[in-house]
């Protein structure tokens, strides 16, 4: 099987949602909306499900995923202490309902969120990305499938040197993988 660059399934920067991170959480989601309507459907199967967040200087320095955007609707989540962590650890449903009640979660009603969604700064819920989440462009699928796995991440951000250029996502790298599987005589 040839070697597949990062570079041929990445999505570039300027065709993926991004803001500042001065915007707020309706201008973010105004603004993957948008980068979603003029996306190229022939060229990629998968919508985006987040937004790359730049600085002053026009670097990137965050993602705001799916989860990020509902979780900085409630505050309250902050207080709960590392989510991630504590979900690996499977949660009854019944557990989950006592921590809803007893947390006070979402008790102002979603009416109230357009007040929330123009209120919230991009850069109060953003996630930083780790070092473990950029990927050189001219890596190989290989390489980018490990990553993925290892650190089970949904997205990786690809570099050319320092600059960041795309990004690379789980669902494409799954497609392209589905689409090789595809082709082997089993």
């Amino acid at each position: 099987m040839k070697t597949i660059p990062i570079k041929d399934l990445m999505v570039p920067l300027e065709e993926y949602a991004t803001v500042s991170e001065e915007a707020t959480l309706f201008e973010a989601v105004v603004a993957l909306e948008k980068a979603q309507e003029t996306f190229d459907r022939d060229k990629y199967l998968y919508l985006h499900r987040a937004i790359l967040v730049y600085d002053k200087n026009n670097q990137i320095v965050g993602k705001i995923s799916q989860l990020d955007a509902l979780r900085a609707l409630e505050p309250k989540y902050d207080d709960m202490g590392d989510m991630a962590k504590m979900s690996r650890t499977g949660f009854s449903p019944q557990f989950l309902k006592t921590m809803l009640k007893q947390g006070a979660l979402w008790e102002t009603p979603l009416r109230d969120i357009c007040m929330k969604a123009g209120s919230f700064k991009v850069k109060t819920f953003m996630y930083t990305p780790t070092e473990g989440e950029y990927i050189d462009e001219d890596a190989s699928l290989d390489e980018a499938i490990h990553m993925l796995v290892m650190g089970h991440h949904q997205s990786l951000l690809v570099t050319r040197g320092k600059e960041i250029v795309g990004i690379l996502k789980l669902t494409d790298v799954f497609s392209e993988v589905f689409h090789i599987m595809k082709t082997c005589e089993v």
